[in-house]
């Protein structure tokens, strides 16, 4: 279940008719999950846990027509490709990948060879997709680079404007949050209608931060529902020396993309995509040392964008609008809201799941929750 289907309310926002980031109109998602066998590690054959998920920012010809976009590095351990061009050119010019760590490269040159594809083959074709990573490591068989070409294809082929699948889906069906099961999750905000009624929506893959931290609404929630209650996702026998990706707890990464509908300039987008770092601060997240903390916001209010190829032939100016930023602050709290309740979802979402070697990350129990959040007098009216 999610948050608000158990009664429990972030902030004082409301929420899109889907609660998604779907509700931004035009945007899509479509998830591939790889789940495969069982018992000890055996690079290159599993137990495979990972997948792929992608975003379709708008419903025209993404890779011809942009969106302003901008972007915000809470923590940099960790990789969300395309953002140079992002930050020099102020657009996404590109469909968004999320995957694992080790599949950032197989995702990007799909995303490529897909519009290719679909472009029937023309000689010369120009792209620099935007794709994030968090390692899923500690569940999948990483190195076994289990994510091909054919799942990006297929991601991209049941992309839906409709509800958003969460939790162990897609690029999150590996991945661990503040030692519960964590994976995508999303929310959306509509504005009030006097700062024009606009829709933000957030989705995460959340792959970070240590129990002990986590809270949802000012509740304890990750000290009161301790190790000792749901164990932490450790293997029964001592790991070899860390690295990156298996140091201390608290040891991931997560992804934010934020999308609104508002009329928004590449300043104000990264603004924007500041502000989920905020959301993550919120249940509990610092950003520490081994996190890679990536955001990207676009915003689809300006129509007509061209991403400014060589030899096409565009108009010397385009019109514009831009949101006065007198009415930015509705937007950048629903960034806020939106962001805690993605991450939150995404807990509630992912159910246990078993991985590499017998490792468990254990769900997020929506009933323990709620039980936890009524004893701090927060939680939903019990009948």
């Amino acid at each position: 279940m999610r948050a608000r289907e158990l009664g429990i309310e972030i902030g004082t926002g409301t929420p899109g008719p889907l609660n998604a980031i779907t509700d931004v109109a035009g945007v899509r998602v479509g998830h591939t999950t790889l789940i495969e066998g069982d018992g000890p590690l055996r690079a290159g054959r599993g137990p495979v846990r990972t997948g792929v998920t992608v975003i379709v920012p708008h419903d025209g010809e993404v890779w011809e027509e942009s969106l302003f976009a901008g972007c915000h590095r809470l923590n940099g351990n960790g990789e969300l490709t395309g953002l140079e061009w992002v930050r020099e050119s102020g657009m996404l010019t590109s469909v968004i990948g999320l995957t694992n760590t080790h599949s950032v490269g197989v995702v990007h040159d799909a995303l490529i060879a897909h519009e290719v594809a679909a472009r029937g083959g023309e000689p010369i074709f120009w792209g620099l997709p935007v794709v994030g990573e968090t390692w899923d490591g500690n569940l999948n068989d990483i190195n076994g680079f289990h994510v091909k070409p054919e799942h990006v294809a297929r991601a991209l082929d049941s992309v839906s404007g409709g509800p958003v699948a969460e939790g162990s889906v897609g690029g999150g069906t590996g991945m661990i949050c503040h030692g519960f099961k964590g994976g995508i999750g999303t929310a959306s905000r509509v504005v009030p209608a006097a700062h024009g009624g606009f829709t933000v929506g957030v989705l995460v893959q959340a792959n970070h931060g240590r129990r002990a931290r986590f809270q949802v609404n000012g509740v304890p929630v990750g000290r009161v529902i301790g190790p000792e209650e749901v164990p932490l996702p450790r293997p029964s026998t001592p790991a070899p020396a860390a690295g990156p990706g298996r140091g201390a707890e608290g040891a991931g990464s997560i992804i934010a993309v934020v999308a609104t509908d508002a009329p928004l300039l590449p300043n104000q987008c990264e603004r924007l995509a500041q502000r989920a770092g905020l959301g993550i601060a919120r249940t509990g997240g610092v950003g520490e040392h081994s996190s890679g903390d990536l955001f990207l916001a676009f915003a689809s209010g300006n129509h007509g964008l061209t991403p400014g190829a060589y030899g096409v032939d565009e108009p010397l100016t385009l019109p514009l609008r831009m949101l006065s930023n007198n009415h930015v602050n509705p937007l950048f709290d629903a960034v806020v809201e939106a962001t805690e309740e993605a991450i939150l979802n995404a807990m509630l979402q992912a159910g246990t799941v078993a991985g590499r070697d017998g490792i468990t990350a254990h769900g997020l129990d929506g009933h323990r929750l709620v039980e936890v959040m009524r004893g701090y007098a927060r939680g939903p009216k019990e009948g």
